[in-house]
């Protein structure tokens, strides 16, 4: 499943490199919007939380979702090669 990692990181100044780090450790990634980040992963939205809440203030927002076949946008042709590439495993 792809899964969209959204966040609101209110802490000025924090460190959130181990969230980051956590993020990719989830899956094959891409991230190219500054609080957003797509991840091609095998665990659930659950387990991503329960993962990446360890390295989250708790004045912090995260959103996890599966990204169905139903998307537009406007991002750069390599964002979207990474999508296309992984059509089959978002949700229907």
């Amino acid at each position: 499943m792809i899964y969209a990692i959204n966040y609101d990181l209110k802490q000025p100044g924090q460190n959130y490199n181990k969230l980051h780090e956590t993020i990719k450790s989830c899956g094959a990634w891409w991230h190219h919007l500054d609080s957003t980040w797509l991840v091609d992963s095998d665990m659930t939205a659950q387990s991503i939380w329960n993962k990446l809440s360890r390295h989250t203030d708790k004045n912090d927002h995260i959103l996890i979702v599966g990204i169905s076949r139903d998307y537009a946008g406007w991002l750069p042709q390599e964002a979207w090669d990474w999508i296309k590439s992984r059509i089959t495993k978002m949700a229907a």
